[in-house]
């Protein structure tokens, strides 16, 4: 610091120092107290280390608020976007149950779609209001629905990525206008919903536009195709208003200068990002998200080469991934997902691979989609929107954080490493028969879904016989040589050497006459004898 009135007493002198000294504690202060953190528990194993929020991003990380990497893993859940103005599957389930499954699975994150021309209606369909809490719901509008799916998703531990997916309520368009709508429309739409939800700290960015494609370009400064010229303005726009969120930007179709691949998906071509990078005027808010599907979807050429699928590496690594590992910005999948995850079809074998790819470059994905009324790719629920499509959630799992089941106090086993789990999903073919035990109102099916040479999967449905609900139930069941290492839609606590006592999760603890409840597990094989035995269910 230079002293310019040398000449001043020295009391004068030690005065100023002290008075800029308390100055200073007090603006730290304020800053500190105004700019403090706000966590969020992502799983419940990670209790000892929240997140802490806002996200920011460094390099290729994204990172919470003390600077720990965070790998947003979760689900597209779609139907505000469409002329129901909600999510879909309302007209099945208690929308908090609908959250709570997704969470049970482990998945952290949720993308969710909208319509800008849903936003600016005033009715909402698709919802049976009289499904639990979706009474809640009743005399809402769409957004007021987006806030109490927002609000309970916070409750529960899941961060919200908003994506601007439709502008009307029926197609996806080209550029981020059209459809009835001006580029100040979709701007604007950004701008309100980034000012409601500057403290509702689980809205974690924007998805600027879902798929730019056709006339789309980047990189050629033309103001009415340069999508990343667009995406400049409206991350801008947002974060003049709310400096916290991710601005996520998806890719092109074509269009692109010098652009090496001759085919991509829709919103899957960031090739230009090396010469013609988003600029932002926070530059550690910036996300690029490729979407990519399978042959199930379209058969793009490339999957028929005579390489294949060795050549997929290539492509996803020219496509986008260079993003990442030249620590340009992070990569978050925004799409991906299919119907078939078996390693004969090439939809599987796609998927199994680009499975194994986001597990070894630690990349972020929101998978397309929970919703099983995704006609060309289906869902992670089947169509009763409660039972999981076990082999598609046992491949992502791979991905996903290992719930640990509690120890036994004595263990029949002598402690052994986990065995990893294997790196492609295994092919569901049952070892053993289903087999059935019951009670008087409880019935219990029991299937080993998958089994293989290191390990197995396991799925129960419990069904409710009688003429009355069951509000709450049990199941219990023996395994000697197992250790689980996942499981979903349950409760699994381990008591004693071999038994374990299964507890539904709230949401599932009622089960209507003629209702089914599935739950399941995964466990590594400690030996030959890991057959369930003595299986059973009842009410409580």
């Amino acid at each position: 610091m230079q002293i310019t009135h040398k000449y001043k007493p020295t009391i004068l002198r030690l005065h100023k120092r002290l008075m800029i000294f308390l100055l200073s504690i007090v603006v730290f202060l304020v800053i500190i107290l105004t700019k403090a953190p706000t966590s969020i528990q992502l799983d419940a194993s990670m209790a000892a280390a929240p997140i802490e929020l806002p996200l920011s991003t460094i390099g290729r990380t994204i990172v919470d608020a003390k600077g720990k990497v965070v790998l947003p893993r979760g689900v597209n859940w779609f139907g505000m976007e469409t002329d129901t103005h909600a999510p879909h599957g309302l007209w099945k389930r208690d929308y908090k149950e609908m959250l709570a499954q997704i969470k049970s699975l482990g998945y952290n994150f949720i993308r969710l779609p909208y319509s800008v021309a849903g936003l600016r209606s005033l009715d909402v369909s698709g919802i049976d209001f009289g499904i639990g809490s979706n009474i809640e719901l009743q005399g809402k509008t769409p957004l007021e629905v987006m806030d109490l799916v927002i609000q309970e998703a916070e409750r529960q531990g899941l961060l919200i990525l908003l994506d601007s997916h439709r502008l009307n309520d029926e197609q996806i368009p080209e550029l981020w206008y059209g459809d009835g709508f001006t580029e100040a429309d979709w701007i604007d739409t950004w701008t309100m919903l980034a000012i409601r939800y500057k403290n509702q700290t689980n809205v974690i960015g924007a998805d600027l536009k879902n798929e730019p494609h056709g006339k789309a370009s980047w990189g050629d400064n033309n103001i009415n195709t340069d999508w990343r010229l667009a995406a400049e303005r409206a991350g801008n726009a947002i974060l003049g208003v709310n400096p916290n969120w991710l601005i996520v930007v998806e890719g092109v179709e074509k269009n692109v200068p010098g652009q090496k691949l001759p085919q991509h998906w829709y919103g899957g071509n960031l090739e230009g990002v090396k010469n013609y990078p988003v600029r932002l005027s926070r530059s550690n808010k910036l996300v690029y998200s490729p979407h990519e599907y399978g042959a199930g979807v379209y058969n793009q050429p490339y999957f028929y080469d005579s390489n294949f699928p060795n050549n997929l590496i290539d492509r996803w690594q020219i496509g986008f991934n260079y993003i990442a590992s030249q620590n340009i910005a992070p990569i978050l999948i925004g799409e991906f997902g299919g119907r078939k995850v078996d390693l004969n079809s090439k939809e599987g074998i796609w998927q199994n691979e680009l499975v194994k790819y986001i597990q070894k470059n630690n990349l972020s994905f929101t998978y397309w989609s929970w919703n099983p009324d995704s006609s060309d790719t289906g869902g992670i629920l089947l169509d009763d929107w409660q039972s999981v499509d076990l082999p598609k959630q046992q491949l992502l799992s791979q991905l996903l954080p290992v719930v640990q089941v509690q120890p036994p106090d004595q263990p029949s086993n002598p402690p052994v490493s986990p065995t990893p789990t294997p790196s492609v999903s295994p092919t569901p073919t049952p070892s053993v028969s289903p087999s059935t035990t019951s009670t008087a109102e409880l019935k219990v099916t029991t299937e080993i879904n998958s089994n293989w040479e290191t390990g197995f999967c396991v799925s129960f449905k419990i069904t409710n016989q009688g003429n009355t609900k069951v509000n709450n139930w049990q199941l219990a069941f023996n395994m000697n040589q197992g250790k689980i290492n996942n499981f979903w839609n349950a409760d699994f606590k381990q008591q004693g050497a071999i038994q374990y006592v299964v507890a539904p999760l709230d949401w599932g603890k009622t089960i209507e006459p003629n209702q089914v409840r599935d739950t399941g597990f995964c466990a590594n094989k400690l030996g030959s004898d890991y057959q369930l035995q003595q299986v059973a269910a009842v009410s409580i």
